[in-house]
C-alpha cells in the first residue's frame, strides 16, 4: 500500500513542475498579469519565503533552510506513510509529500517558488499559489478529516 502514497507524491511533483516549468518558461516570457475570469489571473510571483510570503528573505540561505526542512518533513511523513494502514491517510500523506517536494524543487533549481494562480474578488486578492501548495492544502484537510472521524491506532505516527 506504501506505493499508492509514492505514486500520488510522484504525480503531484510531476504535475507541480511541468505546470511550473510551462509558466515560467513559456506563458510568463514576459511576465504580466492574464486575466481568465473575472476572479481569476494567472500571475509570476516569485515567493522567496514559506507559506504566504512568511519569513521572507533574499539570502540563499532562507531557500537553503526551507527547502531543507521541507524534505526533512517529507522523510517523516513517508515514514509515517510506510506505517499507516489506511488508504486514505496514504492518500493525504502523498499529497502533502509531494507538493512540499514540489516546491523545494522550486527552491533549489530558482531559489524561490513559483507561484501563478491568483485568485481575486472585491478588490481582495488570496496569496498566489501553485500545484504543489493545493496538494498540500488538500492532503493537510483529508489528514485533519482522517485524525477527527476516525479513532485508529493504525494513523497514528509512532516515534
Amino acid at each position: 500500500m506504501i506505493r499508492l502514497g509514492l505514486l500520488i507524491a510522484a504525480l503531484v511533483i510531476l504535475l507541480d513542475q511541468a505546470s511550473k516549468f510551462w509558466i515560467v518558461h513559456y506563458v510568463m516570457a514576459p511576465p504580466r498579469i492574464i486575466e481568465i475570469t473575472p476572479f481569476f489571473n494567472v500571475v509570476m510571483v516569485w515567493n522567496k519565503g514559506a507559506s504566504f510570503g512568511l519569513f521572507s528573505s533574499q539570502s540563499i540561505w532562507t531557500q537553503a533552510v526551507l527547502g531543507g526542512l521541507a524534505v526533512a518533513i517529507s522523510v517523516v511523513l513517508a515514514i509515517w506513510l510506510a506505517k499507516a494502514q489506511n488508504k486514505w491517510l496514504k492518500v493525504a500523506l502523498g499529497l502533502v509529500i509531494g507538493g512540499a517536494l514540489g516546491n523545494a524543487i522550486d527552491r533549489a533549481i530558482y531559489h524561490a517558488v513559483a507561484d501563478f494562480l491568483d485568485f481575486h474578488a472585491a478588490g481582495y486578492h488570496w496569496p498566489s499559489f501553485n500545484v504543489a501548495d493545493i496538494a498540500i492544502t488538500v492532503g493537510v484537510i483529508l489528514l485533519l478529516l482522517d485524525g477527527l472521524i476516525t479513532r485508529r491506532d493504525d494513523n497514528k505516527l509512532a516515534v
